[in-house]
């Protein structure tokens, strides 16, 4: 029955719903103004997005785009969350790393970051990064253990660090029954990042420890960022950590463990990255799946995953490191909404050493903004039932459990990492996204876009590698290496010779015909490291040469439009060329014009011309 408002109005009475084919419609004539010639179905498919995984983000979704049930909050399969109460209560655990070799220093941070909002504490212990073990206790001084969970990351001295951390909880005084966190045993995720064999038996015999004596403490880590950061997608990070967790049950369950004791000794740990409706969907998706092992496993109750997110640090640029402020609070967004347990928001100064106290207060303060003035943990799964985030989780999903399928049919994660099937799947993934990467099809503000060549670089002291100890496990990568290892080649020429290598933008016209292309041209060098000078704003036939000259470069671009350069450009080109010119570029299309060497263009590979003007002009 509708019931109709007091004055005979009907609210929205005047709106009548509009069809998906009047959408359609009017795409196909907004696209039709740019040239587009599309109809029906094939305009929709113009405005959508292909990601990694072959997932595709359509401009629209409807009621129509089901899913399947995604149940509710604390109970299977546990899609829209592990507890009935999320992050509602308290907001989700505000986790920082450290790594530190100096007890007194790592105390001083530690102490500083739960003083100001940090409310969980993850520590390397241990190995070429970390406090010595026999210093843990100092390190931890005046920390309320009790309050603090503490997460160990001691790779290679995992048995030391986890007794010396059980040592300090009874000299402290700590209830068996009050000790939180976790012992970090991760074997496999150790053997993937350092090629040392994994052995199982560690982790076997502290889950055991863990069940009898300490309920609050989860003995396993199963660490997804070494995936990530080999440059592996969403899906093969999600599946591989699917094969980690059944591998860990395996075992546990092997040697006496139940299904559900098993399952609560794990966290599992994943990358949050800028793609704030991707992370959301992804930390949703890893729930659903771990539900769905544990209902093969026969217990169906057992399967709420505790997640631990930690901001991508493939996403964190060297150059113009502030901009990563902006990616961590997108990542840290995206974690929050996406119902991670733990977040853990790495310092924007984290690519470039160890992070100072700044950073460290930017990074522990991003959470503290996120919940406390945006109320993000206020609302339990607040994407939940949009169509978009939905059909994104469901689809991401399906391709998670299409590669974990094709891991365990290899053999298991074990064995998959030794034969070579997991680096090559994952270099195979990141070969297409570095392509991407160096055509400017997913631009790095700060790096490959709106770069800044004379920037004073922001230097910190070096950090120590964690996995230095192994022969060599899968590779780390970093979205910003192919322009880094260019600026680094212009540093180095700076040292050497006092300037920057340059290149003489010569642009032709009114500022109305030039000024988009001298815009391209400029990013696109500086993304080199090579600095534009564009000294006069306008030149023609008769004093380009003498500009060129002035201007002391030996590679010139010319800039304006397609009809000038139809009038202009040849003539210009040759100008350029009797002053001296080595090479001679075009912004814009490939044509045939006389005396011009390459064209730029948006989508050509910038790595590939950079790297061609760095070598022509003999920079190392």
């Amino acid at each position: 029955m509708t019931v109709q408002p007091a004055d005979g109005l009907s609210q929205a009475a005047a709106f009548p719903d509009p069809s998906h084919d009047q959408w359609q419609s009017l795409v196909e004539g907004v696209l039709r103004k740019s040239g587009k010639e599309v109809s029906g179905s094939a305009a929709e498919e113009a405005l959508s997005t292909t990601l990694e995984d072959g997932l595709i983000t359509r401009p629209l979704y409807t009621a129509h785009d089901t899913s399947p049930d995604t149940g509710f909050p604390g109970f299977a399969p546990f899609t829209r969350g592990g507890t009935a109460e999320g992050n509602a209560a308290g907001g989700w655990d505000v986790r920082q790393r450290h790594a530190l070799t100096d007890p007194a220093r790592l105390n001083e941070a530690v102490l500083g970051d739960l003083e100001n909002g940090v409310t969980s504490l993850w520590l390397s212990v241990g190995g070429p990064a970390g406090v010595p073990v026999d210093a843990l206790a100092a390190a931890l001084d005046g920390v309320y253990l009790d309050l603090a969970p503490v997460a160990l990351d001691a790779p290679s001295d995992l048995d030391a660090a986890a007794a010396e951390l059980l040592r300090i909880y009874e000299e402290r005084g700590v209830a068996r029954s009050e000790a939180r966190g976790t012992l970090g045993a991760d074997p496999l995720g150790r053997e993937a990042r350092t090629g040392v064999e994994a052995d199982l038996g560690a982790a076997v015999r502290w889950a055991r420890v863990c069940v009898q004596d300490y309920p609050g403490l989860r003995a396993v880590v199963v660490d997804a960022l070494a995936y990530h950061e080999a440059g592996g997608s969403a899906a093969q990070e999600l599946g591989l950590s699917l094969a980690t967790g059944v591998a860990y049950l395996r075992a546990l369950t092997g040697a006496g463990l139940s299904v559900e004791q098993a399952c609560a000794q794990m966290e599992f740990r994943y990358a949050a990255t800028a793609d704030q409706f991707l992370t959301i969907a992804k930390m949703r998706a890893a729930r659903r799946l771990w539900a769905r092992v544990a209902e093969a496993s026969g217990a169906p109750g057992a399967g709420a995953q505790r997640q631990h997110a930690v901001t991508s640090a493939v996403m964190m640029t060297r150059r113009d490191p502030w901009v990563n402020m902006l990616r961590t609070t997108l990542a840290a967004l995206g974690a929050g909404v996406g119902g991670a347990d733990s977040v853990t928001v790495l310092p924007f100064d984290h690519a470039l050493g160890l992070p100072d106290a700044f950073a460290r207060r930017i990074a522990r303060n991003t959470s503290t903004i996120l919940m406390e003035e945006s109320h993000l943990a206020r609302v339990v799964d607040p994407a939940g039932g949009s169509w978009y985030v939905e059909r994104l989780t469901d689809e991401l999903a399906a391709a998670s459990w299409a590669f974990f399928q094709e891991t365990e049919r290899a053999g298991g994660l074990p064995a998959a990492l030794r034969s070579g099937l997991v680096a090559e799947r994952l270099a195979a993934t990141w070969a297409v996204r570095s392509e991407r990467l160096a055509r400017r099809e997913e631009p790095v503000t700060g790096v490959s876009e709106f770069p800044q060549p004379a920037e004073r670089p922001v230097e910190r002291e070096p950090a120590p590698d964690a996995f230095a100890d192994g022969p060599g496990g899968l590779p780390r990568v970093r979205r910003d290496e192919a322009f880094e290892a260019l600026r680094a080649r212009s540093d180095a020429h700076l040292a050497a010779s006092g300037a920057r290598p340059k290149v003489f933008v010569a642009a032709l016209g009114p500022a109305a015909a030039h000024t988009g292309r001298v815009s391209f041209a400029v990013n696109l060098f500086g993304a080199g490291g090579i600095e534009a000078v564009h000294d006069p704003v306008s030149v023609d036939a008769e004093t380009a040469g003498g500009a060129l000259t002035a201007s002391g470069a030996t590679v010139a671009c010319l800039c304006s439009s397609d009809a000038l350069y139809a009038e202009q450009a040849e003539a210009v080109a040759g100008a350029l060329r009797s002053a001296g010119a080595a090479q001679v570029f075009l912004a814009g299309r490939p044509g045939a014009y006389a005396g011009v060497d390459s064209y730029v263009f948006a989508g050509c590979d910038a790595v590939a011309v950079l790297t061609s003007v760095l070598d022509r002009m003999g920079v190392a």
